[in-house]
């Protein structure tokens, strides 16, 4: 395996019935690399991300984190191994601070159940963690502001911190843009730029504007299936692209 391939998904489906939500779909994340998927509403990217990250199991197919075979892992093992993951809905503890929300996330990948007795919130790891995460999302002045009075896209960044607390290699952003103005588009924009260095990013996103301007590689999936992928000219210009997402004016 490829050194800089930190993830790779190989012929992947996943069937309901007779339903194929994702169907032989093979994907390879490179470290140093932001690889959007997109598609319309249907098309199985959220899906995909939900088999990459071990939520819900592949009907066939094989996936490698790391180098190592991962098919048949949890979730908690992946994310224990090295994948982080973001939801389409926020995830946080509104009614704890930025820095206990960093601190907790910190905290489960970094679990001491032999020190039981002394009080989780002295964790010097988790609170170096989550003082780490803060600094690099752009989050430290807002330390100890309770999460849920955030500003949106700060709640997105937050997201994303929580993701780093864990010390994940691969990243799995489910529509991080969503709901975004343009001034917070810019900010996560530049934020995903900063991380790609060390990690494997997927991006799934519909922002279309934002995709062609941060991904490195693009994978277009249309009715569970990729139709095209390659870097943002080559699908810009793809025919099938055009015809069937993009348009063809």
């Amino acid at each position: 395996m490829n050194a800089n391939v930190l993830l790779r998904a190989q012929q992947v489906t996943r069937r309901w019935g007779g339903l194929v939500a994702v169907d032989k779909v093979s994907i390879e994340l490179h470290q140093d690399e932001i690889h959007a998927v997109i598609g319309t509403n249907g098309a199985g990217k959220s899906t995909l991300i939900n088999i990459l990250s071990g939520e819900i199991p592949a009907s066939s197919g094989a996936i490698e984190l790391l180098g190592q075979d991962a098919t048949h892992w949890t979730q908690p093992r992946r994310a224990r191994a090295g994948l982080g993951r973001s939801y389409q809905r926020n995830t946080i503890y509104p009614n704890f601070t930025v820095r206990e929300n960093c601190r907790l996330a910190a905290q489960a990948a970094h679990q001491r159940p032999w020190t039981f007795w002394q009080d989780a919130r002295a964790c010097a790891f988790s609170i170096q963690a989550a003082g780490d995460v803060m600094r690099r999302t752009g989050l430290a002045e807002f330390a100890d502001r309770p999460a849920g009075l955030l500003s949106h896209g700060q709640k997105r960044q937050l997201e994303i911190a929580m993701c780093l607390a864990i010390n994940p290699k691969v990243l799995l952003l489910d529509e991080p843009l969503a709901g975004m103005g343009a001034e917070e588009t810019e900010r996560m924009l530049a934020l995903l730029n900063s991380l790609k260095s060390d990690h494997a990013i997927l991006l799934v996103e519909h922002d279309m504007d934002a995709v062609f301007r941060v991904a490195d590689r693009i994978t277009v999936m249309v009715n569970g299936a990729v139709i095209a992928s390659g870097s943002p000219d080559a699908v810009r210009q793809d025919s099938q692209v055009q015809a069937a997402y993009l348009g063809t004016d």
